[in-house]
């Protein structure tokens, strides 16, 4: 028997995760505004502001870019749903608690000496939000009626989430390995596009021989 959720309107739940993630991308600058005020204080020129915190700026501007990323994801992904229930709320709700906290591993690659506990908060957090992002787009594909989307472009969706998280693991593994410079493993994620055609071939000759089993 299927349990009936209530629904809500779309309209509040957009709003509030379009504001979560401005607040988020926001905290992101908040510990380079404290090192140029430390700058100042110990008359660094702004060459050598650049040079001692390049970490920072590098983490800022992959955490800003990758923020960025989700947040377009998210948009496309929710552009067509109508409505929302509670259970694809407390999807969101993790999403955007990962979305949230991006900043303070940002914060520790940014300051601290890298090491592969670091690696694990780090790409593990971002792991967390692409897996509640394929959570949602699971979610949509057994309630259609909630969203306009057709169900070939969430199938879509949902193998490209499971491209991103494969290689997120990938990543994960070769900065945990590679330790302090693994973080270099990210650059994997140009594969993308390729690990979702390969995923989507494969579903689509699995779909074909159950058919043809049928």
């Amino acid at each position: 028997m299927a349990v009936e959720y209530t629904r809500f309107r779309t309209e509040r739940f957009k709003a509030f995760v379009d504001a979560v993630v401005a607040i988020a991308m926001t905290l992101l600058i908040l510990p380079l505004m404290e090192s140029v005020s430390e700058a100042a204080a110990d008359d660094l020129s702004t060459a050598e502001f650049l040079s001692e915190h390049s970490g920072q700026l590098l983490s800022f501007g992959l955490s800003f870019v990758l923020i960025a990323v989700f947040w377009m994801g998210h948009h496309r992904q929710y552009r067509e749903v109508e409505w929302i229930t509670g259970p694809l709320l407390w999807i969101n709700v993790l999403w955007m608690a990962t979305i949230v906290w991006l900043p303070v591993p940002t914060a520790m690659l940014g300051q601290m000496d890298t090491d592969p506990l670091q690696a694990v908060v780090y790409i593990g957090t971002l792991i967390v939000t692409q897996v509640a992002t394929l959570a949602g787009w699971l979610y949509l594909l057994r309630h259609p009626d909630l969203t306009g989307t057709p169900a070939q472009t969430v199938r879509a969706g949902a193998l490209g989430d499971l491209a991103a998280i494969v290689l997120f693991g990938i990543a994960l593994l070769i900065a945990v390995l590679l330790s302090p410079h693994g973080y270099v493993g990210l650059f994997i994620l140009v594969l993308t596009g390729a690990a979702t055609r390969l995923l989507t071939r494969i579903a689509s000759r699995s779909g074909g021989s159950a058919d043809s089993t049928d």
